[in-house]
């Protein structure tokens, strides 16, 4: 894969809300990724800015209203098929409103410790526990279909800096 070449076909979102030592998750209903877990967020639109795209995707989503977000990670994901996205990850320690299940999402909370990482995508178990410890991250996975080829995967300053994280 050359990766210098690389261009998404899509941007967007991915937002993880903290509540003491318990983590939003959602089961996806629809789309890309359909019946694996992962964390509310979506395409970016027109318009908008990445903050605000992880804020409106998380109120569709599951109905809350996210509170201050942190730019933690960035991912790009190319899929044997040809299909691209670049994916900024957020995470947020606040929220406010009611969790409610969505035509795209049942959400549910799940213990820190206790991620169902066999029901989520196969890079989530390499990137997750980063954003778990505060730890900066920028990765690149290579797909064929649900089955992960390859991956490279970046932590610390040298994320902060490939990724344009918050430090």
């Amino acid at each position: 894969m050359d990766w210098a070449q690389w261009r998404p076909r899509h941007v967007s979102s991915l937002v993880f809300i903290f509540d003491g030592g318990r983590v939003l998750l959602i089961r996806k209903k629809r789309g890309l990724g359909a019946g694996k877990i992962n964390g509310p967020g979506g395409k970016l639109e027109a318009g908008e800015t990445l903050e605000q795209c992880a804020a409106r995707e998380v109120r569709e989503e599951v109905g809350l209203q996210v509170g201050a977000l942190r730019h933690c990670g960035e991912l790009r994901f190319q899929f044997q098929d040809g299909y691209a996205i670049l994916v900024h990850v957020f995470r947020s320690e606040s929220h406010t409103g009611r969790l409610v299940e969505t035509a795209e999402a049942a959400p549910f909370w799940t213990d820190c410790q206790r991620i169902p990482y066999g029901e989520m995508w196969e890079d989530d178990r390499h990137w997750l526990p980063l954003l778990l410890a505060g730890i900066p991250f920028a990765g690149r996975f290579l797909f064929d279909g649900d089955r992960l080829v390859d991956f490279e995967l970046l932590q610390g300053a040298a994320a902060a800096a490939a990724g344009g994280c918050d430090t």
